[in-house]
């Protein structure tokens, strides 16, 4: 009997695992031009961690965590409470008052798998710690969006406040009496949250749920002076990025520790799963964990659904493994010295490949074409006597003789460079 990954457990494998570092290169290089750091946390944390910073009435900590009951530990469901178990346990901002983190790496969450939505998924999770201004919050929204921007995706931007513990409680006690009114048409999920985590019947999926709320009262509407004030301002900054944007009074985010700016990235292209990112901002966590008053914002993306999303591009935009160049050598005696010519070329920093089965050049040169090689050297007995390959371009099939003389660190770096120059 065969052994299969578990479900919701996904192999990633190599033809995929292409688009996968496309994007986390692409990530990196955008996170860091923000002046970004990467942070490495562990998969497990104690339970409690979780439970405090994301809230003991959400979905997440009441049905979708993978705990283990008797060791008091679980595998991470996301990567903002774990960043900033880190941040405090280490002292980060004695060292920097300002911390700007990213990761990268897999969470764990107990749902029904579907497409775009796995028990083990990977994200991107950027967080800037310490900083208050309006600006920051649309800086890190711009940093989201130019990375899906220079991916080639098409995404829109809802944007709305959750408050803070000042305006919130009074507008939770007018949408409880008005969920009360309406309770009966409600699914059983939300009739429980109107008493547990009211916010959140307001992003229930369910069409009958969302009907009954279209007339909710709205928190843009119920927000204090200082986070109306900082709502605009973020808005206003935005604008001055020329970053689109739509207002969404509906959008509340699965996890309590939200406050102010939220935002979500969604696309129309994965059906009913349209988020590809989402974040906002959490000013009281750190110090709900056991750390200083500190503020911070964050967001995180979907690995799995931006490879969707890639996937569904045209073959000709798909990003693709390369080679630099394959190595035909032909014939037993050619097989030791392309050998060391291969292993010279990867010092110097080329992509080379090579294969000693001894099969015919025909063969080869297929065995090129699917590695995606963009240079064949062809060596074989003759050639090798006479100390003359034949470099062939496999785009266009041209060739040209390359001189098979001096040391293998010789020829080695005068190939390079001239791959280099071909290249350009």
């Amino acid at each position: 009997m065969k052994i299969q990954a578990i479900n919701g457990f996904k192999d990633i494998l190599p033809d995929t695992a292409v688009r996968w570092r496309h994007i986390e290169q692409r990530a990196r290089d955008i996170f860091e031009r923000f002046g970004m750091r990467e942070i490495r946390t562990p998969i497990m944390e104690k339970t409690e961690l979780f439970v405090r910073s994301i809230g003991e009435a959400t979905d997440v900590v009441e049905k979708e965590m993978y705990t283990f009951i008797d060791k008091g530990i679980t595998m991470r469901p996301e990567a903002t409470a774990s960043i900033m178990r880190a941040f405090i346990e280490h002292g980060l901002h004695v060292q920097q008052p300002i911390q700007r983190l990213y990761a990268i790496g897999p969470m764990f969450r107990h749902e029904r798998p579907q497409k775009g939505r796995l028990r083990q998924f990977h994200q991107l999770d950027a967080e800037i710690i310490g900083a208050v201004e309006p600006r920051v919050d649309a800086e890190l929204i711009a940093m989201g969006q130019m990375l899906l921007d220079e991916l080639g995706l098409s995404v829109s931007l809802e944007l709305n406040s959750l408050g803070c513990p000042i305006c919130r409680p009074p507008f939770k006690q007018r949408l409880v009496a008005f969920l009360e009114q309406t309770s009966e048409g409600l699914c059983e999920d939300c009739k429980r949250r109107t008493q547990t985590n009211p916010l959140r019947v307001l992003d229930c999926k369910k069409p009958t749920c969302r009907a009954l709320v279209k007339d909710a009262p709205s928190l843009l509407d119920a927000l204090c002076p200082d986070c109306d004030r900082h709502f605009q301002e973020v808005q206003g900054a935005l604008q001055g990025l020329e970053i689109p944007f739509r207002l969404n009074p509906f959008m509340v985010r699965g996890l309590d520790y939200y406050t102010r700016t939220t935002f979500e990235f969604l696309t129309t292209d994965l059906g009913a799963q349209a988020a590809v990112g989402a974040g906002g901002r959490y000013d009281g966590l750190i110090e709900e964990l056991g750390g200083p008053p500190l503020s911070g914002i964050g967001f995180a993306m979907g690995l799995e659904r931006i490879a969707l999303l890639l996937e569904q591009r045209p073959e000709g935009e798909q990003p693709t493994d390369t080679t630099d160049i394959f190595i035909a050598a032909l014939g037993q005696a050619t097989l030791a010295p392309c050998s060391q010519l291969a292993h010279g070329l990867r010092k110097q920093g080329i992509r080379v490949g090579i294969d000693y089965s001894g099969r015919g050049l025909k063969a080869l040169l297929k065995q090129a074409a699917r590695i995606n090689a963009r240079f064949t050297l062809i060596v074989g007995d003759d050639e090798w006597a006479s100390q003359q390959g034949i470099l062939r371009n496999m785009t266009t099939q041209e060739q040209q003789p390359v001189a098979l003389v001096g040391t293998t660190d010789e020829l080695s770096r005068r190939l390079a460079e001239h791959l280099q120059v071909l290249r350009h």
